[in-house]
């Protein structure tokens, strides 16, 4: 072994002696749940994790492993302190707690554009040949009725020469008798009415029948008002009536076209006030709101475009300029603040968020690693979607500190606890229920609920009109938008075992179906959350459905099983708790 690489593992050995000297204290209580190791085991004094039930090479780092003849705390995952340790970890807890005005700058970048709603095109009301453009340049103000163009038509020379005419043989026959005059005036409104079928506006009619020779140039307005963002006229071209001249947009109101990823969406919602700044305009602050949100978003550059309407009376910015955005993101919710906890509580294993929770015992403080769900990071907190309560205690300061002591005792640590969530959990999204939604959740989850308490009854009449009920619950349902979606594709396997257990021959059929149904229940848990007013909890018998071990959720203190009924109703443990509004955790250690 290297000189370097001997002081690194001298270092290492250092430091996880001193971290389990100092979760123990000065009192030298042991760790509760602590156990003998059998003789037979064999650790890596590098990574005391590894246990091995034989001597060989580490799995990590190859080194020899060597026999384990000290104590490990492996039967438990909690980790008691004395005052001194904690004195000396240094430990800090912070009480969960929920907070409405949590928020986090999101900055984003974008470019400024015109309104869309503003742009306009000028076109031609005649064919023709463009002799002359009064506007010649892009970005110069136009009014509207302003004259932008003449042109020379040749339908128009030839209608105004035949206007003339027909007024000039009004004029000479106007003594004449009246069938002779008659016949001189319609000539003259038909002359006219070829005119207002070409489309000569009435303003430029009226000239037009007033003058003594036929025009040639014909005057073209725009009509509307705004800046010239694109000239596409030249003159001497020649152009076919409804041909675009100019493009015109209103610049006193503009857009921000703002690019944000996937990860800032979840704190965006419309309406939220945005401070824009231009490197062009240095000191001068913008105003503005969020006025849209792509629905898609681009597969190429994983961005979504976010729209900001600002006002723009000075004209101060421009299209295409650069703009810097900085929005004051919240978490949405829908009825209540949502639980926070420090950003400095959690430890982050790929997809898993651990945390530990203290709790006090008959032992003394005591503290455990609990799985959690967390959202989008707001600021210096993180939103809790499952997994905690509202009081409960998390370490704020010192968890990786207890997480290596426990890694050493050779715990359900950070590094040595399950893998990561499976791929489907870790992308079902979790969504809040309103209150209209969760009151039309709320007869399904109970009439669920009735089944479970009629099976550990042994009742099955009971169990089988409860699953009538559930039935009856569930087509009552009508949800919309996200959650609606969600729900679509929840509700399938609620009805199709809701309806096993209501067609069931005896009670040990519907215990056969109401195993699956307690599934779908738990991922709807995961997903949507408790939709009722009472807590809910999930337990776990490792001897139903045969010894493969089964789960249910149902309400109270004491476990109800519902698979054995009276033969051993009390049989099992309570593996979740579900708060009112809160979700189920995805599988954690």
């Amino acid at each position: 072994m290297t000189g370097t690489r001997l002081w690194v593992v001298r270092g290492i050995v250092l430091v996880l002696v001193f971290l389990a000297g100092v979760m123990v204290g000065s009192t030298g209580s042991e760790p509760a749940g602590t156990v003998a190791t059998t003789p037979d085991t064999y650790t890596c004094s590098m990574h005391p994790n590894v246990q091995q039930p034989e001597p060989g090479l580490c799995p990590l780092c190859g080194m020899d492993l060597i026999p384990n003849t000290t104590q490990t705390a492996a039967a438990s995952d909690r980790i008691v302190l004395s005052d001194r340790a904690r004195a000396l970890a240094r430990l800090r807890t912070t009480p969960v707690r929920r907070q409405a005005d949590a928020t986090a700058d999101v900055r984003l970048l974008g470019r400024i554009e015109p309104d869309e709603r503003s742009r306009r095109n000028v076109t031609t009301w005649i064919g023709g040949r463009i002799d002359r453009l009064t506007v010649n340049t892009t970005g110069e103000s136009v009014g509207r009725g302003r004259v932008i163009a003449t042109l020379y038509s040749p339908e128009v020379y030839s209608a105004h020469q035949d206007l003339i005419a027909a007024r000039r043989q009004v004029e000479r026959l106007k003594d004449s008798p009246s069938d002779a005059r008659a016949l001189a005036e319609a000539a003259l409104s038909a002359a006219r009415e070829r005119l207002q079928l070409l489309g000569v506006p009435d303003r430029e009619l009226a000239e037009l029948a007033a003058a003594d020779t036929p025009t040639r140039a014909i005057r073209i307005r725009s009509p509307f008002g705004g800046t010239v963002i694109e000239r596409v006229a030249t003159e001497g071209a020649y152009v076919e009536t409804g041909a675009i001249l100019y493009r015109v947009a209103d610049l006193s109101r503009l857009w921000v076209q703002l690019d944000a990823y996937e990860a800032d969406l979840p704190l965006l919602t419309v309406g939220l006030p945005v401070t824009l700044r231009v490197e062009g305009l240095a000191g001068e602050v913008f105003e503005g709101r969020i006025a849209f949100i792509d629905p898609t978003v681009d597969p190429d550059r994983r961005t979504a475009r976010v729209r900001v309407e600002v006002d723009n009376p000075e004209g101060l910015l421009r299209p295409g300029m650069f703009a810097e955005a900085l929005v004051a993101g919240r978490q949405a919710t829908d009825d209540e603040a949502p639980l926070v906890i420090p950003a400095s509580a959690p430890l982050f294993t790929g997809k898993r968020s651990l945390v530990y929770v203290e709790s006090d015992g008959a032992d003394g403080l005591a503290y455990t690693p609990r799985t959690v769900r967390l959202g989008t990071r707001l600021g210096d907190v993180y939103p809790v979607v499952a997994g905690l309560s509202e009081g409960e205690r998390v370490v704020s300061r010192g968890a990786f500190a207890l997480d290596a002591d426990l890694q050493i005792r050779g715990g359900p640590s950070m590094m040595s606890a399950a893998p990561d969530d499976t791929p489907a959990q870790a992308t079902v999204p979790t969504l809040n229920l309103a209150s209209v939604e969760r009151a039309q959740l709320a007869p399904v989850l109970s009439a669920y609920l009735a089944i479970q308490v009629a099976l550990a009854e042994d009742d099955h009449p009971t169990a089988k009109q409860a699953a009538v009920t559930l039935g009856e619950a569930l087509q009552a349902v009508t949800l919309g938008g996200p959650v609606g979606e969600a729900w679509a594709t929840l509700a399938p396997a609620l009805t199709t075992h809701g309806q096993a257990i209501a067609g069931s021959s005896d009670i040990e059929a519907a215990r056969g179906s109401f195993e699956p149904l307690s599934l779908a229940v738990e991922a709807w848990l995961r997903q949507l959350g408790n939709p009722l007013d009472a807590p809910v909890k999930v337990a776990f018998c490792p001897m139903a459905m045969g010894s493969a071990g089964a789960r249910w959720v149902q309400q109270g203190d004491v476990v109800d099983n519902a698979y054995y009924g009276a033969m051993m109703r009390n049989c099992g443990e309570f593996v979740e708790a579900v708060p009112p509004g809160a979700h189920l955790p995805a599988a954690g250690p």
